[in-house]
């Protein structure tokens, strides 16, 4: 059952001006969502700087490419990103980059908005996950996902992360 909102959100392409808070977010994701799944030393890697210099190559992408920020009361809570696929064995020609948003956030239909921003209706998508994010898997599968049996350990700040594709 989602928590009913109280709030002001809005869900916007994200800006240039957004890198610093996007970077902010973003490490707070990783550790909240990476915390039992990688060491403590490879997530303090992980600095908001680093990740809004990053933020800052992702918001100048092509009009191929979505990428929306929600904001709750003038905040950047979380965001998301779809673009063209990027594997050379991809099963759809879009993929789903990433859906981050704070734990705060969870279970308020921010998430799902973020989600209907970047990917259409009917489109046919395709995403990669982290194994072991059960919460992750519900809401893909919520929005007509399945687990397609593909699966790869990445390199993850100096260890490994294994990711599972969905596709839909």
């Amino acid at each position: 059952m989602e928590a009913e909102l109280q709030t002001d959100v809005v869900v916007r392409p994200v800006r240039d001006v957004d890198a610093e808070a996007l970077g902010r977010v973003h490490a707070t994701c990783w550790h909240e969502t990476y915390d039992h799944l990688i060491s403590k030393a490879a997530l303090e890697k992980i600095s908001p700087r680093r990740m809004a210099e990053l933020w800052t190559h992702w918001a100048v992408q092509g009009p191929e490419f979505k990428m929306f920020a929600a904001l709750v009361d003038g905040e950047i809570v979380g965001f998301a990103g779809s673009g063209p696929a990027r594997d050379k064995d991809a099963p759809r020609f879009r993929e789903l980059y990433f859906i981050y948003l704070l734990d705060a956030w969870h279970g308020t239909g921010i998430g799902q908005k973020l989600f209907d921003a970047v990917i259409d209706e009917d489109e046919q998508v395709y995403l990669w996950v982290a194994d072991d994010n059960p919460r992750a898997h519900r809401f893909y599968v919520r929005n007509g996902f399945a687990a397609d049996g593909a699966a790869h350990t990445e390199p993850f700040l100096g260890e490994t992360l294994t990711e599972v594709r969905f596709a839909r």
